[in-house]
């Protein structure tokens, strides 16, 4: 608690120092364009209707073009760089990364379980959390809303969201065009067409494409791993045949490839491969240099991945009388194959040379109501219905030497809700807020577990739950207002569907429903001619029978099984703050302090390794003879992949330099502070680290065109964003493996721009 207290107290100086200084807001406009005045306002649709950011009673972070580019941030798993309050922790292949908003995410491998954290695209959720770990389609801006969501969106965003809002069409035709390449193979390009194709219907097609070869090196072959190859595309036609009617038919399609190389980064002097006399590092990893820096791998099967997807929308608005009706019709349908080389050698051996082959593929349909009041009024609300069907498969095979395993699983889940929401002025200056979500969901599964005797399982379950939120919000001015908000959120039931599922399993039923409450109270403020912007958000949220993951090991492999812990508690401080005096300079900032911890969490899973000494007991079987599994008491420790201070700061100069022209520098710094990515293993400990970015460049007045030289990672630093503890497969000898993130090295590039 102390560590928390002092990092407040050192967030809360740097704020201060920096707006002395000339600091910055996470939600600064853009620069407008020169024949434009910048209003200062950003238009959020966090509360399912257009508003003012300032105005919401709610944490929002709203991420730009501007803030994108000078942070580096291209892909999807990028954003935790500019968001302090969201993590994304990678893993070897997209399914099993994880998102985590204030310390909380679903870590959890099986098929059909929500994420905590939900990924709309326009508004409408993605069935995959995997299915956004790609290229940033044609942004127009990426909202975060932070802490429990379920009034409004439903069950996937017990921690919060991530909307990302794709550019409309446009009323005259607009070209945008961006490439990028770098110094270590990395090239990419996209770009946006839009205008209109008559006076009633307007278009829009963006596409894009990047290749990455990656950063490690497979030494058995010489290929490049840990790359990436992604294109998509995305079409909207929009048709107003009235000013009353509009309506929006959105497409998309994806295509793409990832490799996996993990890097063995510490390892135990005279480890040998599966406690195999003989089978020493410099066996079976032929080359492989060992240590801190190790960009190396050797293995004899390409871990990889391939995917695809693609599905539609159509938006329809309608005005009746002062109300808006709006209607979102979606379907989707993704794929992605995952290979995986799971003993990560190349050794000759045939008893120790083992894969993992499997797919994961979903299909998704959508429906979704809302009428909207008059929002001009001192009373206004929105009512809606929700409609999902969700289908998903997972046929999985590992073999054929170690933890053999064999099967196919599917998971269906519908649900239906209905939600409503309400703001009243009952004062000039002050408003209540009050909305409340009901939702039933039925879910079911089969599972064939093909390796032990061709054994069948089904079941299926049903629930209802209600959720709700209520706020009070007081403008003290027209720039500066509080709010205190309270809200619950609720994760439905699932079912456990990886590889162990038998009898017991089934018999046991699914995970119970993950509840959480939480209470905020807010800040924002606009001062000095919306030169300055300062907000603050103090949280604080319990999560009970939280779904999370636990360690079973069979034979050699670690397998993941799904548990509730009893209860997880995430309380902090979220400041952005923005100063922007002039259109030369904009400065911004964000941090995040946070103090997760597990308030009930008697049985965990041992960490590979762990010892009676580290927390790691073995208790007698009360019910008979011999010993439960082994476990440890997290209770009171800290969460995983909760840094307790995390911050990202941008500041662009962007001079007149004469002839129409004005010059460009950008600097991005990203601190975090440590983290686990296991509890208590000091193998999974990333210690504070700071990343700077620079850019410098050249664009026109009006913005027609921009040219930059861009270095990320300034100061060559290295760091991990996901740490696994190996020893298992090497006979217990304490091994270390990192997935390296993309700017694990300092690289350069040249990134270009045309936008008329």
């Amino acid at each position: 608690m102390k560590s928390f207290h002092n990092s407040v107290c050192v967030a809360a100086l740097a704020a201060a120092i920096g707006l002395l200084a000339g600091p910055a807001h996470a939600q600064s406009a853009a620069p407008a364009a020169a024949d434009k005045p910048d209003t200062g306002e950003i238009i959020v649709t966090a509360q399912k209707r257009a508003e003012n950011v300032q105005n919401v009673p709610l944490a929002v972070s709203v991420l730009g073009a501007t803030q994108l580019q000078a942070a580096g941030v291209r892909n999807f798993q990028d954003l935790g760089a500019v968001s302090p309050s969201l993590t994304i922790r990678p893993a070897e292949h997209p399914v099993n990364a994880n998102v985590s908003l204030r310390g909380v995410g679903t870590f959890a491998f099986g098929i059909g379980v929500e994420p905590s954290v939900a990924v709309l695209v326009d508004e409408v959720p993605m069935a995959f959390q995997a299915r956004a770990f790609t290229d940033l389609p044609d942004v127009e801006r990426i909202e975060v809303l932070r802490g429990p969501q379920s009034t409004l969106y439903g069950k996937a965003a017990s921690a919060g969201l991530i909307n990302i809002i794709t550019r409309g069409p446009s009323d005259t035709l607009k070209v945008r065009a961006n490439v990028v390449g770098t110094t270590d193979q990395e090239y990419g390009a996209n770009f946006s067409v839009s205008g209109p194709i008559s006076p009633t219907v307007g278009f829009v097609v963006s596409g894009a494409y990047s290749k990455w070869d990656g950063n490690v090196r497979n030494l058995y072959n010489g290929q490049k791993l840990n790359g990436r190859e992604a294109g998509n595309i995305r079409a909207k036609v929009r048709w107003e045949p009235s000013s009353d009617a509009k309506l929006t038919l959105s497409l998309n399609y994806m295509n793409g490839n990832t490799n996996i190389g993990r890097p063995i980064i510490n390892q135990a002097a005279g480890a040998t491969f599966r406690n195999t006399p003989g089978q020493t590092a410099d066996v079976v990893l032929p080359g492989v240099q060992i240590g801190p820096v190790n960009q190396n791998v050797s293995i004899n099967y390409t871990s990889r991945t391939k995917y695809q997807g693609g599905g539609g929308n159509l938006r329809g608005e309608f005005a009746l009388g002062d109300h808006q009706l709006v209607t979102i019709t979606s379907y989707d349908k993704f794929r992605l194959d995952d290979y995986f080389d799971s003993d990560e050698t190349s050794s000759s051996l045939a008893s120790q040379n083992n894969i993992q082959v499997g797919a994961f593929k979903s299909t998704m349909f959508t429906q979704e109501v809302r009428l909207l009041s008059d929002g001009s009024k001192p009373f206004h609300y929105t009512l809606g219905a929700y409609y999902a069907n969700v289908d998903f498969e997972r046929p999985f095979y590992r073999g054929p030497a170690i933890a053999l395993a064999n099967w196919y699983a599917t998971s269906k889940s519908s649900q239906i809700a209905g939600f409503a929401q309400a703001d009243w002025q009952f004062m000039p200056k002050a408003t209540l807020t009050a909305g409340g979500r009901v939702q039933n969901e039925k879910v079911s599964y089969t599972f064939q577990d093909i390796q032990n005797g061709n054994a069948q399982f089904s079941g299926s379950a049903s629930d209802t739950a209600a959720t709700y939120r209520i706020s009070a919000r007081y403008e003290f001015t027209p720039r500066i207002n509080a709010f205190v908000t309270y809200s619950t959120g609720y994760k439905g039931q699932t079912y456990d569907l990886t590889t162990g599922f038998n009898q017991g399993r089934a018999n046991a039923g699914p995970i119970k429903p993950e509840t959480s409450r939480d209470i905020e109270f807010g800040l924002r403020s606009q001062l000095f001619d919306r030169k300055v912007t300062l907000n603050l958000t103090y949280f604080d949220t319990t999560y009970k029978n939280l779904q999370a993951q636990t360690i079973e090991t069979i034979g050699d492999v670690q397998n993941f099984r799904l548990t509730n812990v009893g209860k997880l508690g995430t309380h902090g401080v979220e400041i952005d703050a923005g100063y922007r005096p002039n259109s030369d300079f904009n400065f911004n900032t964000s941090m995040a302090i946070l103090d997760a911890k597990y308030l009930d969490y008697p049985v965990a899973q041992c960490y590979a390794g762990q010892l009676p000494a580290q927390g790691c007991i073995t208790p007698p079987n009360p019910n008979g003879p011999g010993n439960l599994p082994a476990r440890q008491n997290l209770t009171g420790t800290r969460a995983v992949q909760a840094p307790q201070f995390k911050m990202s700061a941008t500041a662009e100069y962007t001079p007149q330099i004469g002839n129409g022209l004005r010059g460009l520098a950008q600097v991005n710094v990203q601190h975090q502070s440590s983290v686990y990515y296991a509890s208590r293993d000091p193998q999974t400990f990333q210690k504070a680290y700071e990343i700077v970015n620079l850019n410098l460049g050249v664009r026109a007045e009006d913005r027609r065109w921009e040219v930059a030289l861009f270095v990320n990672n300034l100061f060559d630093q290295q760091y991990y964003p996901s740490l696994i503890n190996n020893n298992g497969l090497w006979g217990g000898a304490m091994t270390t493996q990192a997935v390296l993130p993309r700017d694990f090295r300092r690289y350069g590039g040249l990134r270009a721009s045309l936008n008329f």
